[in-house]
């Protein structure tokens, strides 16, 4: 049941790159990774106040700056750089990431159709995204590659606080100390490059107000409530596998929103992806629901 929860934020965020793109296409990632950070923070802190004690201020400092500004700084350059659903599928790599990361850093060895799986989402990443097929910013693609490893490295300090904090302070601080931290960025930014800012401000309008407020309370408040909340009920590995829900927001909002299409092979290979990423969960659930049938008939 935890993986169908997972889909939610990771659904709330594969909307990020079209809703992005089609509502706030001119605006600089510092100060939109500020406006969805700070805010959510401050609304959430508001709603449950919370005060971390003085041994909790270290790690939440470094979730808030990887979790928060260095990730949302590099979300906003991929959704201005790259494909909407390009983004979405390129981040269903992660659970192999994810995978490596664990096995070599932690000692976890991922399981036989995990690392299969794996392989495959590689493999058939390597397809859709060649060069000769497709046009890439290599630019945004270093920024998903970043991304990838701020989301695992992120997610494994965020499991780790959840022993000792609640998840609530650990959801809020780290949105208010990222927030921070890409509003005093953002700001330097301004003083050296004001043209982007200032155009803007003046050219604000309510397109751009649905895409702040949808970024704010569906991708950060609720999306990142229940990833926080998850984190300590699954592994950092299971919830990556509930990424599929990010290609498949990718895909469709890419198509309403910012009209983009793609051949019948690509889209082929995005399906593909996708079945790669949710089939170690599908495997793990009919395995558990078998020895309950067996000792049902028994």
């Amino acid at each position: 049941m935890n993986i169908l929860f997972a889909m939610i934020p990771a659904f709330l965020w594969g909307t990020t790159y079209a809703v992005t793109k089609s509502t706030l296409a001119d605006w600089p990632p510092l100060a939109l990774g500020a406006l969805r950070a700070l805010p959510a923070g401050l609304l959430l802190l508001a709603l449950k106040p919370s005060w971390p004690d003085k041994t909790s201020w270290k790690t939440l400092s470094m979730v808030g700056l990887v979790n928060i500004a260095a990730f949302f700084s590099l979300i906003f350059v991929m959704a201005l750089t790259l494909p909407s659903a390009i983004s979405g599928v390129g981040m269903v790599s992660v659970p192999v990431f994810a995978m490596g990361y664990h096995w070599l850093v932690r000692r976890q060895r991922p399981s036989l159709i995990q690392l299969m799986c794996g392989l495959g989402l590689v493999l058939l990443a390597w397809m859709l995204f060649d060069p000769k097929t497709l046009s890439l910013n290599p630019f945004g693609l270093m920024a998903m590659l970043a991304a990838i490893m701020c989301i695992i490295f992120g997610s494994t300090l965020t499991k780790a606080l959840g022993g000792r904090i609640h998840w609530w302070s650990v959801l809020t601080w780290q949105l208010i100390i990222g927030g921070l931290a890409l509003s005093a960025a953002a700001l330097v930014h301004a003083l050296i490059e004001p043209h982007a800012y200032l155009e803007a401000l003046h050219h604000f309008s309510a397109r751009n107000a649905i895409g702040i407020l949808w970024i704010v309370l569906a991708n950060t408040v609720i999306g990142y409530g229940l990833y926080v909340w998850l984190l300590q009920r699954m592994s950092v590995v299971d919830f990556t596998f509930g990424g599929i829900a990010n290609p498949v927001a990718g895909i469709v909002c890419g198509g309403l929103l910012l009209s983009e299409f793609y051949q019948p092979q690509q889209y082929a290979l995005m399906a593909g992806m996708i079945v790669m990423s949710l089939l170690p969960q599908v495997i793990a659930l009919l395995r558990q629901r078998r020895p309950l049938k067996l000792a049902a008939h028994s």
